[in-house]
């Protein structure tokens, strides 16, 4: 299998590829309310803290909550973009951008608007990349 080594991270392209994926696989199974593939996102004793939303440990905890804080709305659409990822004293770490529009689902509500990015921390576990830790750093919530 090839192993090229992707520009400024020190990784593998194929490891890039798969933490990108991670981070689009996150956004995505949000819109589709996907919580199984939410669930795979994180590792199991995970650490997530999105500031003044909430503080998580595990991945039972985050997708528990996610799904309870999505049940309410209409369409959402999480755009995942300009993804970092580097590597420093043996850890894997990435930031990347997020853009997220959360529609109310009747006519005339509220609509919300996220933006911010997340550093995340990642692990590589026999199931793949998963987000290790997680901190949500907000730059605009309307």
């Amino acid at each position: 299998m090839n192993q090229m080594t992707a520009m400024g991270s020190g990784m593998s392209a194929q490891d890039e590829r798969a933490i990108s994926a991670i981070l689009i696989a996150y956004g995505t199974s949000i819109d589709q309310r996907d919580w199984n593939r939410f669930r795979a996102c994180f590792s199991e004793d995970c650490e997530a803290d999105y500031g003044s939303f909430g503080k998580w440990t595990g991945a039972v905890t985050i997708t528990a909550y996610m799904k309870q804080a999505h049940a309410d709305l209409g369409p959402t659409l999480h755009r995942i973009t300009n993804i970092e990822i580097r590597t420093e004293d043996g850890r894997v770490s990435a930031r990347a951008y997020v853009d997220a529009l959360l529609m109310p689902m009747n006519e005339g509500g509220p609509i919300h608007r996220g933006i911010g990015y997340y550093d995340d921390q990642f692990v590589r576990t026999g199931g793949g990349w998963k987000i290790a830790r997680r901190q949500f750093v907000p730059v605009l919530i309307d």
